[in-house]
């Protein structure tokens, strides 16, 4: 007698049928997107793929956070709207901010969250209630101050997450060498005839994949990193990329990172202390540096073409136009003192089709503190100064004396900074508050491991001394 063929189902274990349902309707939904059409059909195999690259980054969260991080460094979106258009800015941007947010999700749902009260981004959050509650300014609309409020607290979410030691290296590994790569990807475009690698403005500056203000940027937060490496490890690679990075940063033209990223990096070196960098190790740097300065100051005529020697030679101020565009926030500070305007109200004050953008080539304040007076006014910039105050004093404590003491120089000299640049609404603060996420977690993961040891009962004690001690 002949026997009939075993059903389908029959040849599938208990645990492969989730997985094989989810094919069969996978297979279903793909024939259904292509009876619709073929864009149904791209826009499906479009989700399948976003799907897949979501699972990978879940599954491996630390490398998926560190390639976001590469990518927002290299700052695509002005090399793709360099080559083909405008159109591509703002989508590139959202892009990496959304594909940010999906990672500070799995960041929490993975890790779990943290309890991370004096975060910068809850200020955001109040001032764009305020803004709604008190009236936005007009021209700008609640979409456009939604979309402000994302990118303005979105730099700050991984510390909503109780981050990895592994997460923290991967991160603080790539911030130290965006700057390096990509500077190497922009030499092989520039040697490829397809975008130049240097820019003309007020002399040559070094530009790589984007604008030399923003790779000066990521090029502050690499030498920050390099610093804390060198710091607790004391080892040459660090030391060489730290000067790699520092050379970068020369090379993009710009003064004030430069100046400011300078101070952290001597000041440390002079008055900061540990075992992995010895005091003669240290001075012997200082010394180095300084010998350098009259050779640079002589050779400062050679190198006009270079636009940071350009720009010194010539005595240059005002290159950003701040003495223009600073009058137009003041004005729209002191008609709302108080409560502000509303989140993204600094994009609004200056029209960005306006003779004086145009002209100056910007439409940003150039001042955050002047910004945060327009959007969240007085009340809301003393919150979101206090908000700092505290966030970095309580993340630093956790930390080792060094890297303690070197975090809190970085944003001593991001406080002085923010008075005559846009660090907050830029590109590099993404990366640079990613890295002092990392810091932070890793800080917090050691401290940990350090009570740890310290409350363990010793393995020599008497067996009945640690039940004693917990029946006191």
């Amino acid at each position: 007698m002949s026997r009939l063929p075993l059903p389908v189902f029959a040849l599938i274990g208990p645990g492969e049928l989730p997985v094989c349902t989810l094919a069969l309707l996978v297979f279903a939904l793909a024939l259904l997107a292509a009876w619709a059409g073929p864009v149904a059909l791209l826009g499906f195999l479009g989700l399948i793929l976003l799907g897949g690259l979501s699972l990978l980054a879940w599954r491996h969260l630390e490398i998926a956070s560190a390639a976001w991080l590469l990518l927002a460094g290299c700052t695509l979106e002005m090399t793709l709207s360099d080559l083909f258009g405008l159109g591509w800015y703002q989508p590139v941007i959202a892009a990496v901010k959304g594909m940010e947010l999906v990672l500070i999700g799995f960041a929490i749902l993975r890790y779990g969250l943290a309890r991370d009260w004096a975060n910068p981004a809850l200020v955001f959050v109040a001032m764009f209630a305020a803004g709604l509650a008190h009236g936005l300014y007009p021209g700008l609309g609640m979409g456009e101050s939604l979309r402000s409020l994302v990118g303005s607290a979105a730099p700050y979410g991984f510390s909503f997450a109780r981050l990895s030691p592994r997460w923290a290296d991967a991160i603080i590994a790539m911030t130290r060498r965006i700057p390096l790569l990509s500077v190497a990807a922009g030499a092989v475009l520039d040697r490829a005839g397809i975008r130049p690698i240097f820019m003309q403005a007020d002399g040559v500056r070094l530009a790589a994949l984007g604008h030399p203000a923003f790779l000066a940027g990521f090029c502050l937060a690499a030498l920050y990193a390099c610093l804390i490496e060198l710091y607790r490890h004391g080892r040459r690679r660090d030391l060489a990329l730290l000067i790699a990075n520092a050379l970068i940063l020369v090379l993009t033209g710009a003064r004030a990172p430069l100046a400011y990223g300078g101070a952290v990096v001597v000041l440390s070196l002079a008055f900061v202390s540990a075992p992995a960098m010895k005091r003669s190790w240290r001075w012997a740097l200082l010394l180095g540096g300084a010998a350098l300065l009259p050779g640079l100051i002589l050779l400062g005529g050679d190198l006009e073409q270079l636009r940071l020697f350009n720009v010194l030679s010539n005595a240059a101020v005002d290159l950003s136009g701040r003495q223009d565009l600073w009058p137009a926030f003041e004005r729209a500070a002191a008609a709302s003192p108080w409560f502000g305007w509303g989140v993204g109200a600094g994009n609004a004050v200056i029209p960005p089709d306006s003779a004086l953008a145009h002209e100056i080539g910007t439409w940003a304040a150039h001042n955050e503190y002047l910004r945060m007076a327009v959007e969240g006014g007085q009340l809301g910039r003393a919150a979101l100064i206090l908000s700092f105050f505290f966030w970095v004093r309580g993340h630093t404590r956790s930390l080792a004396t060094p890297e303690r003491r070197i975090m809190r120089l970085v944003f001593l000299a991001f406080a002085a900074h923010a008075a005559t640049d846009n660090i907050l609404i830029s590109t590099s603060a993404c990366v640079l508050f990613a890295f002092a996420s990392a810091v932070f977690a890793r800080g917090a993961a050691e401290a940990a491991a350090r009570d740890g040891r310290r409350l363990r009962p010793s393995r020599a004690a008497p067996a009945g001394a640690s039940r004693a001690g917990s029946r006191d």
